[in-house]
Formats: structure tokens, C-alpha cells, sequence
């Protein structure tokens, strides 16, 4: 008996919008240390590589030089600050929960990998009641691997239940397109996440502008592998495009 379908999304930029939050929290630190705090508008460059990338940004943009040390003490702050209110200003983006369900109809397990921490991770899932909709949750420090490397998504597959033959990856960056690249599965993203170029110059499989089209990507992008890699075992779920 074969393994089941599993689609797997990233989480920040890509189920949901997080960023007011995340600035939130950088801002705080910010001020804390004197600096000028950043607007929204600035998310899309400065967030995506986890939280101590992003104040390393925060610090650049201010111009101030950042030795390690200080660095994780505000990383340690950050975590704090944040996890004491994850999702004040965060949602959905929509059309996530009917195509979700519509996966989820069609066969397909689903699942989450992420590089922000596997406590703010179903922090953020608890407040919008998703979590128990999937298979598997997996952030940074779930595993020994983290994105881009290829483990981190194999083996959130593999404790989801799902089947690394018929699973497509979800994401809004380059780091989830190189990843699902390196894992040999394909990658549909969206162009509304957080990511310094376009998402289509990054060659993911596929870019959609909505969720509704997400079941139906799928499908098209499954069957397209399927037939890249001359696989004749992988049987696709198909839903109508």
C-alpha cells in the first residue's frame, strides 16, 4: 500500500502574513538599543532568514556594527518578546483555509516547514486553529537540519506519513525553492511573501497569485514531475484545473 500525497507549506509569507509582528518585536529591540525603529514597508527585505538575520538588518540599516555576543543576547530577547504574543496583527492570507480543506479532500496530507522556531511555529497555528490540520509541523530546531538543506523537508514528509514521491513543497522564497529543488520535489509559490526579487525569476515549478488556484497546481505540477522523471509508481491525486 502506498504512502499518501502530502503537500507542505512554509509558514511565514506563505500561509500567513506575520511580518506586522515580526517588525513589531524588531522595533522593540530597536528601540531598546537606541535605533531609529523601521516601518512595515520594509518587512519584504529584511524578513525571511530567521530572527537573527533579521536584526543584523535592522542593525545595518542603522548603521551600527553588531558583534556576536550582542547579537545573541538580542536574538535570546527576541524570542522572548515574541513569544509572548506571536499573531497580535498576523493572518491568514486568503483563501488558505478552502484550499486546505480542498487538499485535504482530494487525499492530500499537509504538513508545515519553517525555519522560525517549532514554539512560536504552533504558537502561530494554535491562534488561528489550524494546527490539528496537519500531519506534520516542523521548525528550525525540530530537526538537525533546517531549510535549505533538504533534510529538514524529507523528513518533515516522513513524519507527516506522506509519500516524498508525491509531495510538493509551498513556499515564498528562494530558500523554500532550493530546498524543495535539492529534495528533487517540486515547488509552487506564491509572489506576495517575503523575498528581495521576484519570486518568478527564481524558477520555483510554479507561481500562483491566489489560493484558490492551489489544488489545482498541484495537480498540474504532480503530474508535470511525474512525467519529468519518468516515474510510472507515482499516481498523482488529480483535481480538476
Amino acid at each position: 500500500m502506498s504512502l499518501p500525497p502530502i503537500v507542505v507549506f512554509d509558514l511565514d509569507g506563505t500561509l500567513a502574513e506575520t511580518a506586522p509582528d515580526i517588525m513589531r518585536v524588531l522595533n522593540v529591540i530597536l528601540a531598546r538599543e537606541g535605533l531609529p525603529v523601521l516601518p512595515l514597508e520594509r518587512a519584504r527585505e529584511l524578513v525571511g532568514a530567521g530572527a537573527r538575520a533579521l536584526i543584523e538588518r535592522g542593525f545595518k540599516v542603522s548603521g551600527r556594527p553588531l558583534d556576536a555576543e550582542t547579537l545573541e543576547r538580542l536574538f535570546e530577547d527576541f524570542l522572548l518578546i515574541y513569544a509572548q504574543d506571536v499573531a497580535a496583527d498576523s493572518f491568514l492570507f486568503d483563501g488558505v483555509l478552502e484550499a486546505m480543506e480542498a487538499l485535504s479532500s482530494e487525499g492530500y496530507l499537509l504538513a508545515v516547514c519553517t525555519n522560525k522556531p517549532i514554539l512560536h511555529t504552533r504558537l502561530i497555528l494554535d491562534h488561528f486553529g489550524i494546527t490539528e490540520r496537519f500531519a506534520s509541523v516542523a521548525g528550525r530546531d525540530s530537526f538537525p537540519f533546517h531549510k535549505p538543506d533538504p533534510r529538514h523537508l524529507t523528513m518533515t514528509i516522513e513524519a507527516g506519513g506522506g509519500d516524498p514521491k508525491r509531495a510538493v513543497m509551498i513556499g515564498d522564497s528562494r530558500t523554500d525553492i532550493d530546498t524543495a529543488r535539492a529534495a528533487g520535489i517540486p515547488s509552487i509559490c506564491v509572489p506576495f511573501g517575503y523575498t528581495d526579487v521576484a519570486i518568478g525569476t527564481l524558477n520555483p515549478d510554479m507561481v500562483i497569485q491566489h489560493f484558490d488556484e492551489l489544488p489545482g497546481a498541484v495537480a498540474k505540477v504532480a503530474t508535470r514531475w511525474a512525467a519529468m522523471v519518468g516515474d510510472t509508481g507515482i499516481e498523482p491525486v488529480t483535481t480538476p484545473v
